[in-house]
């Protein structure tokens, strides 16, 4: 295809301007920006995003329950492996982003990881419509003692394990997928793609509030099988609606180059085998980089710049070049925000682990003979976002950026460390509520009546639940954001499975911690922090710990991103 001229190219043919550069459509041709693309194309997939997140949500925010319920798990146990598993299916989109980036393209990578998911839903549902052979005295909340037929749990675990695989294909593509649809040389399309991160998340969170409820009341009065059917439809009709916009796609056109993983880790090969030689022979003299990449690359990670020099014995000079160094460069320029956010994902966890059990205690009475699922106070966070975003979108932003100059208003760094903030506030809300939620426990005099309701209204809950829904939508989205934007464009995937591999490492992490805590202090017969009894646990102290160490990774974090160096002059 052609290349259409520059700015300073002189004057273009309306053909030529409505054609976009670097993109095709779904027969290979050159695609024409005014039949394709746009808001119109990522509704599509915006809506195949909020399918998706009703039948991921409708799993993952109302595990523990089934672990702890129709499973026999323990609270720490249950909590341990709902962690695992977010881990694994946080984690596993970079092996899907590697894929897709580097052989079958995001648009295949969709399709064939959504008949995956499809399967793998179906399967967890048969699994829990299998009859149970377990005792009647197993299904009391007093005996956690019994568990179900092997194979029902073997079955359950595949299944659930095969969904965290088939997300790691879905995750990242959809979402670069949806980004592409927007022309970052086009100054219109440029500013869409910024706000498409706002819109796309307030979608997904707005789209699934109303069908969880649903899906939380099916499962806790009703049926689980039915409860787990549900996501597998959701999920199916995602895969229709995103074939059915497959004509308003753009393709991104992958140039005959080397993928980007191996480029990244040929450059980190060829530097190692230098690191003997002075870095002063490594003189850049290749200026063939494409471009997008920051001016001041070469002054950050100065070791890499050896991968420049021939190896002892070569004839062939180079064997890296300037660009692939610099794309080195900027990849390993995102790891300590990356590090950074860690424990901001272990936060993440509490609402679907220990939120969600302090709420089954609680009085969740809406009338008489009424009670609302524990796990729908979920819905406060998406209630946060979707009332914030639009806030946020209208007001923050014009407000930041008559102060800023900036078109996006604050810096995406600006925007994470305010989330990161608010997530602290989250956990000492928390923390506040749940030592008042023990007074009233042994004031009525229930330590040792476990399953009694505390009369503590579970509305109390709500604050810890919207300042997590709020802090979202800054460090969140900005998350996202920045993994897309600071990375080379042909590492798009993966660069949004790096940022969701910070919540499966930070899953990882909680399960750890917990595990640890429960070792340390409910050994010898003692009751732990996280013991089956919550009225004798301290799920408190747990939460002053995250929010300490949130405080010093916040601390952290301003550090790093005030030496942070953008790699486009946008700088947002």
């Amino acid at each position: 295809m052609a290349a259409v001229s520059g700015p300073g190219g002189g004057a273009r043919s309306p053909l030529l301007d409505d054609v976009v550069n670097g993109a095709v459509d779904h027969r290979g041709q050159p695609v024409r920006r005014s039949s394709s693309g746009g808001w119109t194309s990522a509704g599509f997939i915006i809506g195949v995003e909020v399918a998706e997140r009703f039948a991921y949500y409708g799993i993952s925010s109302n595990l523990i329950n089934y672990l702890t319920g129709p499973l026999g798990q323990s609270v720490a146990t249950a909590a341990e492996n709902v962690s695992a598993w977010e881990g694994m299916a946080s984690l596993s989109p970079l092996l899907g982003a590697f894929i897709a980036d580097s052989f079958l393209g995001r648009y295949r990578t969709i399709v064939i990881a959504s008949v995956v998911y499809i399967a793998a839903l179906g399967l967890l549902t048969l699994s829990a419509v299998l009859p149970s052979l377990r005792p009647s005295d197993c299904q009391t909340a007093e005996n956690n003692s019994c568990s179900p037929p092997l194979h029902q749990v073997v079955l359950f675990f595949f299944s659930l394990y095969l969904v965290a695989i088939a997300q790691g294909g879905h995750k990242p593509c959809v979402q670069a997928f949806g980004a592409d649809q927007f022309d970052g040389q086009n100054p219109q399309e440029c500013k869409a793609k910024s706000s498409f991160f706002n819109w796309w998340y307030f979608c997904m969170c707005g789209g699934t509030l109303l069908t969880l409820q649903i899906v939380f009341y099916i499962e806790e009065n009703l049926n689980w099988g039915l409860g787990f059917g549900l996501p597998c439809i959701s999920m199916a009709a995602a895969l229709g609606l995103f074939l059915l916009g497959t004509r308003t796609y753009r393709f991104s056109i992958k140039g005959g180059e080397r993928s980007p993983f191996l480029r990244f880790t040929s450059v980190l090969v060829a530097a190692f085998k230098n690191r003997k030689k002075s870095s002063s022979l490594a003189i850049v003299t290749d200026q063939d980089s494409r471009g997008t990449l920051h001016d001041e690359g070469s002054e950050q990670f100065k070791f890499l710049n050896k991968a420049l020099l021939a190896p002892d014995g070569s004839e062939d000079g180079k064997i890296c070049t300037f660009s692939e160094v610099e794309e080195a460069k900027a990849v390993l320029g995102l790891s300590p925000i990356w590090a950074t956010g860690l424990v901001y994902a272990v936060v993440f966890q509490q609402p679907i682990t220990f939120f969600n059990k302090q709420g089954v205690t609680m009085d969740r009475s809406i009338r008489p003979g009424l009670n609302i699922p524990s796990a729908s106070l979920q819905s406060f966070i998406g209630i946060g976002t979707v009332l914030f975003i639009p806030i946020y979108e209208r007001v923050l932003v014009p407000l930041a950026r008559a102060f800023t100059g900036r078109p996006v208003g604050i810096t995406m760094l600006q925007r994470i460390g305010i989330g990161m903030f608010l997530s602290i506030t989250s956990m000492v809300v928390a923390a506040l509520v749940e030592s008042e939620r023990l007074k009233t426990a042994r004031e009525c005099g229930l330590i040792d009546k476990p399953n009694a309701t505390v009369p503590m209204s579970v509305w109390w809950l709500i604050p810890q639940y919207v300042l997590i829904g709020v802090s979202d939508v800054f460090t969140m989205v900005g998350l996202q954001e920045f993994f897309y934007d600071q990375v080379p464009s042909e590492w798009r995937s993966i660069g949004l499975s790096l940022y969701l591999s910070i919540f499966g490492v930070g899953s990882f992490l909680s399960s750890f911690l917990v595990s640890a805590i429960e070792k340390a202090t409910g050994g010898g017969g003692r009751e732990g922090w996280f013991a089956n009894n919550l009225n004798k646990a301290h799920l408190d102290y747990f939460y002053w710990l995250l929010a300490g160490m949130s405080a010093l990774e916040l601390i952290a974090f301003i550090y790093f991103a005030n030496s942070y160096v953008y790699n486009r002059a946008r700088q947002s």
